[in-house]
C-alpha cells in the first residue's frame, strides 16, 4: 500500500516554492524535552537488565535521562540562546510537574512548545489516544497560555487513527511522517493536516542510542547534509529539523560537537534559523490548504 495519508511524488515536482526571504535552508532547532516515569519501564536502554529481565525502578537507565533534564538541557538552553537561536520543545506535558524548572526555562526562553504526549510513552501503546492528546494540548496551554500547533508523537509512533485525532483537536502541523526535505499537505477526515519535515539521520537519538556512533558523527553528518543542501537550495528550498535530547546531545564529550555545529549553520551562507510555526507559515502562504 502506498503512503495513505499524503500522495506520492518525486520531491521537486510539488509546487514551486520560493525560498524564504532569510535563506533557501531553514534548520529547525528540536529538543525534545521528556518525562519518563521512574515506577514505569524505561522508553529506551543504555545498560541492558541482568539477565536480561527488566526491573521496575530501573535506576540506571532512568538516572540516564534524568542527567539530561538536570546537566544536558540547562547546557543547550544557554548554547541555543546565548547564539540568539530561535528552538522549539517537543514537549512531554508532564514536565510542567516533574520538571517546573526546566519547563519555565525554555517558556521564558521564547521556545515554541510542541505537543508530545504526556509522559514518554508510544501512542499506540496508550488507552485512550485521543484524551490523551487532548490533555496533553490543555496542560501546554495551561501553562505557557497558548495552545500548540504543532505535534510530534513519542517515538514517532501513530495509530491509524492520530492524524484524525490531531486535526479534530486543533493541531496544524505533525513531525511524525518523515517523508521529505519539504512540506507535504495530509488528508484525515477532518480536513488537511500538514506533515513538516523531521530528520532522522541527524538526530542524537538514531546516532547515539540506537546506531551507538562516536561522539563526532553528528557534525560529521550535518556537515555532509549541508553540502547538498547548499545546492539543492539554489533551486529548490529545504527543511533541515535536527532532532535533539538533553541525555545524549548534551553529555560532556558531545557538547562540543552541538556548539560546532550550531556555529557552522550559523556561518553557512543561505541557512536561517525557523521554529515549526515559522515554517509552516512561510508553506502556507505559497500553498494554502486544499
Amino acid at each position: 500500500m502506498a503512503n495513505p495519508r499524503i500522495a506520492y511524488r518525486f520531491s521537486n515536482d510539488g509546487p514551486k516554492l520560493k525560498p524564504a526571504p532569510e535563506g533557501g535552508i531553514m534548520v529547525h532547532l528540536v529538543v525534545n524535552v521528556e518525562h519518563w516515569q521512574f515506577d514505569a519501564s524505561m522508553p529506551r536502554t543504555i545498560i541492558t537488565p541482568p539477565h536480561g529481565k527488566e526491573t521496575v525502578p530501573d535506576v540506571p537507565n532512568f538516572s540516564w535521562a534524568d542527567y539530561g533534564m538536570r546537566a544536558g538541557l540547562p547546557r543547550i538552553i544557554e548554547a541555543i540562546q546565548s547564539r540568539g537561536l530561535p528552538a522549539s520543545t517537543s514537549f512531554n506535558a508532564g514536565v510542567i510537574q516533574a520538571y517546573p524548572q526546566a519547563a519555565q526555562a525554555m517558556h521564558q526562553a521564547g521556545w515554541e512548545f510542541i505537543g508530545h504526549g504526556v509522559h514518554q510513552k508510544s501512542l499506540n501503546h496508550a488507552d485512550g489516544e485521543k484524551d490523551l492528546i487532548a490533555t496533553s494540548l490543555n496542560m501546554i496551554e495551561t501553562f505557557t497560555g497558548t495552545r500548540p500547533k504543532g505535534w510530534l508523537s513519542p517515538g514517532l509512533r501513530e495509530s491509524h487513527d492520530t492524524p484524525d485525532f490531531l486535526k479534530q483537536l486543533g493541531v496544524e502541523y505533525v513531525f511524525d511522517w518523515v517523508v521529505d526535505d519539504v512540506p507535504h499537505w495530509m488528508t484525515t477526515q477532518h480536513g488537511p493536516l500538514l506533515a513538516l519535515p523531521y530528520n532522522l539521520e541527524v538526530n542524537d537519538s538514531i546516532i547515539y542510542a540506537v546506531e551507538k556512533h562516536a561522539s563526532e558523527e553528528m557534525y560529521l553528518r550535518l556537515v555532509n547534509t549541508l553540502r547538498l543542501f547548499e545546492r539543492e537550495a539554489q533551486h529548490h528550498p529545504r527543511v533541515l529539523a535536527i532532532g535533539l535530547h538533553p541525555h545524549l546531545i548534551g553529555v560532556p564529550h558531545r557538547f562540543g560537537s552541538f556548539e560546532r555545529m550550531l556555529d557552522l549553520l550559523m556561518k553557512t551562507p543561505n541557512v536561517c534559523f525557523k521554529t515549526g510555526q515559522g515554517i509552516a507559515h512561510w508553506y502556507t502562504e505559497q500553498v494554502p490548504a486544499p
